[in-house]
């Protein structure tokens, strides 16, 4: 009999690449997980991995086992939820998982709702990296909520086994001090007069930087003399305090620093799609369901807060 934790242990390995990491991913030794996939190896009767002086690889037969094993572990996870809905009880821990604007937002809207479920506890980490998607296939985390900027639905070839939940577009806006002339509603924003600004941009790694720079390229692109500041908090407090201008997502709005002013920007300024993405097998859990339900209201108010909040 092949064990279920072992197989997730050589899914996890699949993904990490080394014992060490996926010891550091699982919360074990990498003395534990070797032996573990040893184990597994003597229950199998095969060689799963390609032991070398440089480390450990899967074998062909390794690969095609964690194939199996994905069918498997999603088999389980929804039998798991087939039988949580039986109880229409929302039980358990829902983790999830969100780019640092979406859980700003987010988290204080989806707490009320969610404490009504004496049963379940929801786990909201931040995640700095475009790594929510994986979390979700590799199922250390329940929900993912991640962004798009380029307009295409995400739910496409290695993310084609995930679903995809559309929750909200976040334009980009202009941020502005409070004694900027352009926090006048009266003053027309115009893209060609804004290169003369002072302007704070995130580093080229970072997504924002790109949508500003898409932004700024109809009109000659980003002034040289651009400062940069990693995160869209550290950027917004400079601006609060006058130094430069920004155009950032419209959710780094919500728990934003006061002593700002946004503007709303042409039609034609990118503007990203956020998306909550889950396991097909896990989504008629009921804990699930309902966390779901609640990102969407959580979505629906932040967007109607961002609306009254943009000036003309």
């Amino acid at each position: 009999m092949i064990d279920l934790r072992r197989l997730q242990i050589l899914r996890e390995f699949s993904v990490r690449g080394t014992i060490a990491a996926t010891a550091h991913a699982l919360g074990y030794t990498p003395s534990a997980i070797s032996q573990q996939l040893t184990t597994l190896e003597k229950e199998t009767g095969v060689a799963l991995l390609d032991r070398s002086a440089r480390g450990a690889e899967l074998t062909d037969t390794g690969r095609l086992l964690v194939i199996h094993a994905e069918e498997l572990l999603a088999l389980v996870e929804a039998t798991e939820s087939v039988l949580a809905e039986q109880s229409d009880r929302a039980l358990g821990v829902v983790t999830v998982t969100a780019f640092p604007t979406a859980a700003v937002a987010f988290a204080p809207l989806l707490v009320p709702p969610l404490r009504r479920h004496d049963g379940m506890q929801l786990l909201l980490r931040q995640t700095l990296l475009s790594t929510g998607t994986q979390k979700v296939r590799s199922r250390e985390v329940d929900i993912a909520l991640v962004d798009d900027w380029s307009g295409q639905h995400p739910g496409r070839g290695a993310d084609s086994a995930l679903r995809h939940i559309h929750l909200m577009h976040d334009p980009m806006v202009l941020a502005v001090p409070q004694e900027h002339p352009l926090a006048d509603p009266a003053v027309s924003v115009v893209l060609e007069d804004l290169l003369n600004e002072s302007w704070i941009v995130a580093p080229e790694s970072e997504r924002s930087r790109y949508a500003t720079d898409r932004l700024l390229a109809e009109v000659g692109g980003l002034p040289s003399a651009a400062w940069e500041f990693e995160g869209l908090g550290t950027i917004l407090s400079l601006v609060s305090r006058g130094i430069g201008i920004a155009a950032v997502p419209a959710l780094a709005m919500v728990g934003g620093p006061a002593g700002l002013v946004y503007r709303r920007l042409p039609s034609s300024a990118p503007k990203r799609h956020v998306y909550a993405v889950v396991r097909p097998s896990s989504v008629r859990r009921p804990a699930i369901k309902v966390t779901l339900a609640a990102l969407r209201d959580a979505s629906q108010q932040v967007s109607e807060e961002i609306a009254q909040s943009i000036g003309s």
